[in-house]
């Protein structure tokens, strides 16, 4: 998982999902589970 000040380029990814969890945006990806990543 990669820690990022910004998701956008990880948004464009085919299968990602922005998703807030305990105040907290996370990238999530079932297609490609590389692409997981957190912001702040």
């Amino acid at each position: 998982m990669k820690v990022r000040a910004s998701l956008k380029s990880l948004k464009n990814q085919p299968g990602s999902q922005v998703v807030r969890r305990r105040g907290r945006v996370y990238v999530i990806n079932k297609h490609n589970p590389r692409f997981k990543a957190r912001q702040r």
